[in-house]
């Protein structure tokens, strides 16, 4: 299995319900190192997994619309707790659709999985993985 990973970042703010967050259960604010990882079985006609400035700039699109936002305020999320394997998901499925759009080349056609990484720290982080 071959893969690329290309790397973005977000910056949020956000809340959550529920005792289990303790004292994240307030207003608080959260910067995520994004890793998204695109895999395949066979390098395609041009022996690359997928574009990487394609990857790179649609990843790009999809942090910046979740970026500088109250995340709390947004009609997407209301109700929700955003945590970190729940926002993994929601990029990677945003990524999944611009892939099946074409939005990342026709090489993407091969693509067979993705992997969602959300780095809140040095030591800790959630990834979300989908078949393609």
């Amino acid at each position: 299995m071959f893969s690329i990973t290309v790397r973005d970042h977000i910056m949020i703010a956000h809340s959550f319900s529920g005792e289990v967050f303790g004292p994240a259960q307030k207003l608080h604010g959260a910067t995520f190192v994004v890793d998204a990882t695109f895999r395949r079985p066979e390098l395609d006609e041009d022996n690359i997994v997928v574009d990487i400035g394609l990857a790179s700039q649609e990843l790009h699109a999809i942090c910046g619309g979740l970026s500088y936002r109250n995340l709390d305020d947004e009609p997407d999320f209301l109700g929700i707790n955003t945590s970190t394997e729940y926002l993994a998901k929601v990029i990677a499925d945003r990524l999944a659709d611009k892939i099946a759009k074409g939005d990342l080349g026709p090489g993407a056609s091969g693509l067979t999985g993705l992997t969602l990484t959300l780095h809140e720290s040095h030591i800790a982080w959630a990834s979300y993985e989908r078949d393609l």
